[in-house]
């Protein structure tokens, strides 16, 4: 997933960062949807090198939380940053109470 000149497309970089995030904002068991992303391209990645997506909640009440989000090369190269704001919902994600009626 290149871009025209030939380097990682930030639309690819931004769909591994949503991914992480949806993963940790989620894990609590509740809906939570995205109010705002804000990332940064600190540095291109090498072709074919692995990426690596991590996030972390900073703070979190019980309608929002506040994530930061770190993308990595196989060699510990950071390759952007980012800070997430969620908003939860209240509601079971509902894959979680499928079959338990």
């Amino acid at each position: 997933m290149v871009n025209i000149l030939g380097i990682a497309h930030g639309g690819a970089l931004f769909a591994l960062i949503d991914e992480a995030f949806e993963t940790a904002s989620n894990s609590h068991g509740t809906i939570a949807v995205a109010l705002n992303i804000n990332i940064t391209f600190v540095s291109s990645p090498s072709p074919g090198s692995r990426l690596i997506a991590e996030a972390q909640e900073m703070n979190q009440t019980p309608r929002t939380a506040l994530y930061d989000i770190k993308v990595s090369d196989d060699q510990n190269n950071l390759i952007a940053c980012c800070q997430a704001l969620v908003y939860r919902k209240g509601n079971p994600l509902p894959f979680l109470s499928e079959g338990r009626e």
